[in-house]
């Protein structure tokens, strides 16, 4: 049904394609496009997403929006959302609305029902979205009044709720109120036109719901109303939708083969780490093998950043609340923040963020323009109070240690030393084998919560553009994504599966220098305030761990593998043997082991194996007696007979050089 608008002209002027074009009154904007309702099935009018059956006005610039592109799979995700919705409501009548919005890679819908969703009950609304969609119902949208869409709605109280916000003050605007007027779109019949189910919504939508090609049902889980924990808990519905079989079947895979990756599972069969229920929700406990991984992160880290210039700080993990009030954190980021206790009679904080104390080591003496690029780094341990219904293995914690630098420069050295840092994360990144980048530029929005001059921003979003540009990496724009405090530049990193994670980011801040009154001794003898420039590398040692552990399902290259090298006898009588073996790996220092259990030969390969050991060195008679040892991999590959020393040289390179074999 046509959203139709008076006009008392006969012929209107639009703009189609860059060219301006004369067409009758009354033409929508599917008529305009010539839109088979399949590829492309919304259009973009003025800018702003509209059905294809919305009536153009006169001056109206009309774009398509196909199927496959991100709005229009947000388009079909949210038509599928309503499909869901009606689904639930006929089969659970009782069923009350909350919201259903798109959201990357689907969607989903919340319920206020009686009992929690089941997997059976999940089955019977799949089946019964299925039967509407081929239905080919209509989405048909209606401007209605707040007071007209109370008295439809008065059955919805979560509905009711949502037309009460619309235009209250600082209410954002969402999927279903918002933009000026409300609207509610109906599902209609095909054949009779009647109205078969409504609901509260901007949309837009697709033409009919034979329109969503590929969707299904993933799992349910609990959701307080409007997110907030004073609220209602109701019952969500996640699902996936796709503009085709085939790319839902490859999303499909991608799922099973990072399921297959989950680092928390990785971390509990290869024993690197817990989150023993006594300590708390995001407090992970690294266990030996997992000490030894962390370890070797931190230690080349360290030896890559002692070679670039970076001096090495140590800060506590507890500071007054003061500090926090002269950064500007509290009143920022205080909901993050583990709440205040009383020691020696003054309020004290666990330390959420570095830089104020880093800040205080600058301050700590009169620094001059000779010692400028000053680099501070330190592997410091911070806490952030997330929600435990947030917290999510090692890459959502409540507890981490950031690889924290902040650099102090003066202006004129902040172009270089931007690209110097750049180039030094891409490249450490590298070696610990990630390969494809690229780079977010976060930029002030039209928000007025952004401190410092337009100069100020246009200078450090410029010199970031720059190092970006340098890198000769994508660059993708964020605008209004950047902290009150400045600009920054993200990396952004695909893993082996194609996920992309972000990792290190550089940002400029102008808030800290002037709070803290930091200063330095300029050339001329003047006092001037340094530029601050925050970098994290990993982010978190334990998000970082839990990347690489997921990009590498688990089978970590040689030298950062906790066991390098497992020796395994034929029988007890070549133990001996490949303990001395062992002992000339252990003066090289390989990390190495032999398997002494009673277990059979096959068995101790295989357990080899699920442990994901990159070298097991095999000995017998024969061995023994040529000096060497058979050589097998964790592929399954081996190599019989190589001699002992080639057999540890092989190893040794292979560490040394930081491949994945």
């Amino acid at each position: 049904m046509p959203d139709h608008r008076g006009d008392s002209v006969s012929e209107l002027r639009i703009t189609l394609g860059g060219d301006e074009r004369v067409v009758a009154a009354g033409t929508t904007a599917g008529e305009a496009l010539e839109a088979d309702g399949r590829t492309v099935i919304a259009a973009r009018v003025g800018g702003q997403a509209r059905d294809l059956a919305y009536v153009l006005a006169d001056g109206d610039v009309v774009e398509p929006i196909e199927i496959g592109s991100d709005e229009g799979l947000a388009i079909v995700r949210h038509s599928a959302a309503h499909v869901m919705a009606q689904a639930v409501q006929e089969l659970f009548p009782k069923a009350r609305l909350g919201i259903g919005p798109p959201v990357e890679n689907g969607f989903y819908y919340d319920f206020d029902v009686e009992q929690p969703f089941q997997p059976e009950d999940l089955k019977r609304i799949e089946k019964r979205m299925r039967e509407i969609v081929k239905q080919g119902q209509s989405f048909s949208r209606r401007v209605v009044t707040d007071a007209g869409a109370r008295e439809e709605l008065a059955d919805e109280p979560y509905k009711l709720e949502l037309i009460g916000l619309k235009g209250a003050a600082g209410d954002e605007e969402s999927v279903e109120v918002g933009g000026g007027e409300l609207t509610i779109y109906d599902n209609l019949d095909a054949k009779t036109g009647e109205p078969r189910w409504k609901d509260l919504c901007r949309g837009p939508h697709v033409p009919s719901t034979r329109v969503i090609p590929a969707f299904k049902l993933m799992r349910t889980g609990g959701a307080y109303w409007r997110g907030s924990e004073k609220n209602a808990q109701l019952q969500r519905i996640y699902g996936t939708a796709w503009d085709s079989r085939e790319r839902q079947d490859a999303y499909l895979k991608l799922l099973e083969e990072a399921e297959k990756r989950d680092h928390r599972r990785l971390g509990a069969e290869l024993d690197l780490f817990s989150f023993p229920s006594e300590i708390g929700s995001g407090l992970p406990v690294f266990h030996p093998k997992g000490g030894i991984v962390r370890k070797a992160l931190e230690d080349y880290s360290r030896k890559r950043h002692e070679e670039s210039g970076y001096s090495f700080v140590s800060t506590p993990h507890i500071t007054k609340s003061g500090l926090f009030e002269t950064s500007g954190h509290l009143p920022w980021y205080g909901e993050d923040m583990f709440p205040p206790f009383e020691m020696d009679e003054a309020e004290y904080r666990l330390k959420p963020m570095n830089c104020p104390m880093h800040n205080l080591v600058f301050k700590a003496r009169g620094r001059s323009y000779r010692e400028l690029p000053l680099r501070l780094f330190e592997l410091g341990t911070v806490y952030r109070f997330e929600k435990s219904g947030v917290a999510h293995g090692l890459t959502r914690v409540r507890g981490f240690t950031m690889d924290d630098s902040h650099i102090y420069c003066t202006l004129e050295q902040r172009s270089d030393e931007l690209k110097s840092l750049l180039s030094f994360v891409l490249d450490l990144l590298r070696e610990y084998g990630l390969s494809e980048f690229y780079l977010e530029l976060s930029t002030r929005g039209d928000s007025d919560k952004f401190i410092g001059s337009d100069e100020d921003w246009e200078e450090a979003t410029g010199a970031l553009r720059d190092a970006a540009e340098e890198s000769g990496l994508e660059l993708v724009d964020d605008p209004g994504g950047a902290a009150f405090y400045g600009p920054k530049i993200s990396v952004q990193a695909k893993d082996a599966i194609g996920r992309t994670w972000q990792l290190s980011t550089i940002q400029v801040d102008f808030n800290q220098p002037k709070r803290f009154g930091l200063e330095y001794q300029a050339a001329d003898g003047t006092r001037k305030t340094p530029v601050m420039i925050h970098r994290a590398l990993f982010g978190s040692i334990e998000r970082f761990f839990g990347i690489l552990l997921e990009h590498y399902a688990g089978a970590l290259p040689p030298w950062l593998s906790p066991v390098q090298v497992v020796g395994i006898p034929i029988s007890d009588d070549h133990v001996a043997y490949l303990e001395q073996v062992a002992a000339r790996l252990r003066e090289r220092g390989i990390r190495v082991e032999v398997d002494t259990s009673s277990d059979r030969m096959q068995k101790k390969i295989r357990n080899a194996q699920k442990q994901k050991i990159p070298y097991m060195l095999l000995a017998g008679d024969d061995d023994v007696a040529k000096g060497a040892v058979s050589f097998r991999y964790r592929s399954g590959e081996q190599n019989n007979g190589v001699p002992v020393a080639d057999a540890i040289e092989e190893i040794v390179k292979a560490v040394e050089e930081r491949v994945q074999i």
